[in-house]
């Protein structure tokens, strides 16, 4: 498997050897792979490796517990900290450099229902759930335990549930 730009951003923001020491470099690692077979001509060849990435994208979510489905769209420098539990809407937009937790959910409040969209450099706490057609803007944090129903604005945070915009300044 040869490395992209997306990938080589990823693999920048993990130690050495990732897929020796993070299991979630695996999951991240299919993602990738799944967008190349995507983005190749049509052919018997595209067909064979398409079969061949959802039986390896099973079983790294099996394994893992992270699901990052190839439809959904993920910017470069995507890290993930501490694997399990992680679930991406088929149809989630995560911007660059987007830091994930264990337990971290980026879905739809309802059947067919609008997905959030997440701009870059957006941090998630541990068990954080987005849900909805929600917008997270540049450089916002999702506190850790934290239910967003709302727009989150850039450079925010956001805890609690539902979650509520903190005001930085007024915390001592």
């Amino acid at each position: 498997m040869s490395k992209d730009a997306d990938l080589a951003a990823d693999w920048a923001r993990y130690p050495k050897r990732p897929l020796l020491r993070e299991q979630s470099a695996w999951a991240i690692c299919v993602y990738r792979w799944g967008r190349r077979i995507d983005a190749a001509k049509p052919g018997p060849g595209r067909t064979v490796r398409t079969k061949l990435y959802w039986l390896a994208f099973r079983i790294v979510e099996t394994l893992t517990g992270i699901s990052l489905p190839k439809s959904c769209r993920i910017g470069p420098g995507l890290r993930i900290y501490h694997f399990g539990t992680i679930f991406l809407h088929r149809d989630a937009v995560l911007g660059a450099n987007c830091t994930l937790r264990q337990g971290v959910t980026i879905g739809n409040r309802f059947e067919d229902g609008p997905v959030p969209v997440v701009e870059d450099n957006v941090e998630f706490g541990a068990f954080a759930q987005v849900l909805g057609g929600v917008r997270i803007g540049r450089g916002a944090k999702i506190g850790a335990m934290s239910v967003v129903l709302c727009d989150v604005p850039p450079g925010a945070t956001a805890v609690g549930v539902p979650a509520r915009i903190i005001d930085p300044k007024s915390s001592s």
